[in-house]
């Protein structure tokens, strides 16, 4: 370890000159970073892949790294990473002034009023394609679970914002598209870490037909998109120099957005639940609950309606999703110093940072942590509650956290769609619990896959099966 100008964190170099610790951190970053906690403390700098990137692990710093983002600048890194990932030019302000903001502004069409509309339609579309899939089911059927969810959400999702394919196999459209974007997601990580895509064998060709089906000539002929989807369609066709493709490029983007950690985030909250018979009871019993009280009958012909009031009283189904959250999300919060400026923390502690530092939170180290959470490794449906309400203070070394479970970023870079993220998931466990009885087929633990690491929500490592048939 280099010692550095006054007041710069202690810097952690690996022996590889440009890789730095990236190999390390590649592998297990969770058990680096608290390694490099345990020798250097709660700031320090690594060296990884030709970037410097100082890493603050006391939860209660997170705030003042939060608040300042005038320094430290989020939008235009993940531009940046965007545009390589989903072949579309950078949003320069030259070429496309102020189509950065005009975009950010339709996110407004995921909040609010308009969020009640599209959830209204997911609900619709999701108890659409259960019935299409599984009304059959008057005796068990065995599926994998990853590919249930993956199947169902996928759909349910592309229909919601896209519009239904109206062609006759419209299901047979919508899974193509779906085996196509399965096969570019899984070259994601590759993706996100600048490794060039002429490497990564097919990826290219997928990409470009995957873009192809959000030309306009193909868009045009969905039925019943949503607001969000017609409005971003509208901002781009006033910018002449956005190509056709670039414009397709982007749509495309706008559904990995939307899917892309959902679906493995649904397979974690199926597995818990399915994992642990007293939270799938007590889930099953409130969902039967509220459609008692609100006079619905249960089953693949009626439709259930919830208002978002009634998803939100949903406590332990909130809180089982929660904590399937915390214990597979991953995503590691970046900032980028905008100027060589002195970072301010509590209790008199600066830090000192150079234009063009990176500077990262690592959520996953707080959730994982045994002084905030008693055994993090439990799967605890009922963590967030308390006295049957939700359990919103945490607490470690006895002061009350203002963060405590982050799977959506944070601050500027918190995701826009997590509202519609949330109640997506919500719904499809509503659907599943309330029409089927659902049972682990086979008896093994299914564990993390790493290769996600700061990414987002981590991948299963194999795929389980599962049984499902109506309920009687």
């Amino acid at each position: 370890v280099f010692n550095r100008k006054t007041g710069e964190p202690p810097l952690i170099n690996g022996w590889i000159p440009y890789l730095g610790k990236a190999l390390i951190f590649r592998k297990d970053a969770y058990k680096f970073l608290l390694d490099q906690q345990k020798k250097f403390g709660d700031i320090f700098t690594v060296h990884i892949a030709g970037r410097y990137i100082t890493f603050i692990m006391d939860p209660f710093q997170y705030v003042y790294v939060i608040r300042n983002s005038k320094q430290l600048e989020f939008h235009e890194f993940a531009n940046k990473m965007a545009s390589k990932t989903f072949d579309y030019p950078a949003l320069s302000k030259g070429k496309f002034p102020e189509l950065k903001e005009n975009l950010h502004r339709i996110y407004q069409y995921l909040q609010g009023k308009p969020l009640d509309i599209i959830s209204d339609h997911m609900m619709k579309n999701l108890q659409d394609i259960f019935e299409w899939k599984c009304s059959q089911a008057t005796d068990w059927e065995t599926e994998k679970m990853y590919k249930f969810c993956c199947s169902v959400m996928f759909e349910a999702s592309f229909v919601t914002l896209y519009g239904r394919v109206p062609a006759a196999d419209g299901h047979k459209v919508i899974s193509e598209i779906r085996d196509k974007f399965i096969k570019f997601d899984a070259s994601f990580p590759y993706l996100a870490a600048n490794i060039p895509i002429e490497l990564l064998g097919a990826t290219k060709k997928v990409r470009k037909e995957l873009i192809h089906h959000f030309l306009l000539q193909n868009m045009t002929k969905w039925l019943g998109g949503s607001k969000v989807v017609q409005a971003r369609q509208d901002i781009f066709e006033k910018y002449e120099l956005l190509g056709d493709y670039d414009k397709a490029a982007h749509h495309f983007a706008f559904l990995w957005a939307s899917v892309g950690n959902t679906i493995p985030a649904t397979f974690w909250a199926m597995y818990y639940l399915l994992r642990h018979p007293e939270a799938l009871a007590t889930v099953r019993d409130e969902i039967d609950h509220l459609l008692q009280s609100t006079g619905q009958k249960r089953g693949p012909t009626y439709n259930i309606h919830l208002t978002r009031e009634q998803l939100d009283n949903l406590v332990y189904l909130e809180s089982a999703l929660n904590e399937s959250l915390r214990m597979c999300s991953s995503s590691m919060n970046i900032r980028i110093s905008q100027e060589d400026f002195v970072l301010k923390l509590e209790g008199n502690q600066e830090v000192v940072l150079r234009k063009g530092d990176w500077i990262a939170l690592y959520p996953q180290i707080l959730h994982m942590d045994p002084e905030v959470y008693e055994d993090p490794k439990e799967y605890k449906f009922d963590r967030y509650i308390e006295d049957g309400k939700k359990k919103t203070t945490f607490y470690k070394a006895g002061r009350k956290l203002k963060y405590f479970l982050m799977p959506f970023g944070s601050g500027i870079s918190m995701c826009p769609g997590r509202f519609l993220a949330m109640n997506e998931m919500k719904m499809f466990l509503f659907i599943l619990l309330s029409h089927f009885d659902v049972e682990l087929a086979e008896n093994k633990a299914v564990r993390l896959d790493n290769s996600r690491m700061g990414l987002g929500i981590l991948l299963p490592d194999a795929d389980i099966a599962f049984r499902y048939k109506l309920r009687s």
